[in-house]
């Protein structure tokens, strides 16, 4: 019979413990459930640096620096806080607080950053231009300011969509918006909702009502991306925001939150739209054949 070898001890006679590397608390990559315990890290579109989203207490989603900075250099009027997954516009009495990064992102002009930030927006800018030297990050094309070049081109950068009877504000256009589900290789797919084979909705211009007991909306009509038309099952795809390829694979787990912010008509209001957007016309066939009777 083997008996059990005496546990290590030191001089004083007291054991030897050993020593336990600490970890940080992770949900397991495989999990479908991990969205609701976790704020989703991501990359801002104007400046390349890294963010992070929560949701709030309305259910709109809000981009957050992904460090905590000490209470004391943050105004009040900036300070955040995230109880329970869920992020709050207020200082939680603690000396450290969380930071909106449209505060501090260096792609903004306005509002100006408060002095206080000042230093911390300008080590995103460095950071923006060495991804930039990098050739990681790509600025979005500055949208010129003339009128002539507004009127020539009308693209909604936050498009509204209209399914299932709801309307939803978009972080980006329409054919932009990628899919959310994990690939095999744990990566974020990088196929567009939009594609070739699948039905497509339609640009429309409706009515811009506003809820019983609401002011009056600055426009009467305004421009959606209308999917009611299409088949249900295309309108699911759409509202879990995957490509046909995961959409035929609900196990896969997703691995950013859904695109999709209620819409406000007076609270969004900036992003109304009463032209629809310009596309490429096709010719017909009497422009075809005066086109080709030219010399």
């Amino acid at each position: 019979m083997r008996s059990t070898p005496p546990a290590p001890r030191r001089w004083d006679g007291s054991p030897i413990l050993a020593h336990r590397v600490r970890r940080s608390l992770q949900i397991c990559p495989d999990g479908a459930s991990r969205l609701l315990r976790c704020g989703q890290s991501g990359r801002c579109r104007d400046c390349g640096n890294r963010i992070e989203w929560y949701h709030r207490s309305t259910e709109r989603a809000v981009r957050l620096h992904p460090q905590e900075l000490p209470a004391a250099r943050v105004p009040a009027v900036c300070r955040w806080h995230v109880s329970s997954g869920v992020a709050h516009p207020a200082g939680d009495g603690s000396s450290w607080c969380r930071l909106p990064h449209a505060v501090v992102c260096p792609a903004r002009d306005t509002p100006p950053t408060p002095p206080e930030l000042a230093g911390l927006r300008r080590s995103l800018a460095v950071n923006t231009r060495r991804l930039i030297d990098a050739g990681v990050f790509t600025p979005p094309p500055a949208s010129p300011d003339g009128p002539a070049s507004q009127q020539a081109v009308c693209r909604p950068a936050r498009p509204i969509v209209q399914l299932l009877y709801l309307r939803y504000l978009v972080s980006r256009p329409v054919e932009e918006i990628q899919c959310v589900a994990q690939t095999r290789r744990r990566d974020r797919c990088t196929s567009p909702l939009l594609t070739p084979g699948a039905p497509a909705g339609a640009w429309a211009l409706v009515p811009a009502t506003a809820s019983s007991g609401q002011l009056a909306l600055p426009a009467q009509v305004m421009a959606v991306y209308d999917l009611n038309r299409v088949p249900y099952a295309e309108q699911l795809r759409w509202r879990a925001q995957r490509c046909p390829q995961h959409a035929a694979a609900p196990t896969a787990a997703d691995v950013a939150v859904a695109d999709w912010e209620p819409f406000d008509p007076l609270r969004h209001h900036e992003h109304i739209h009463t032209r629809l957007p310009t596309t490429t016309r096709r010719p017909r066939p009497a422009d075809r054949a005066r086109q080709a009777a030219r010399p």
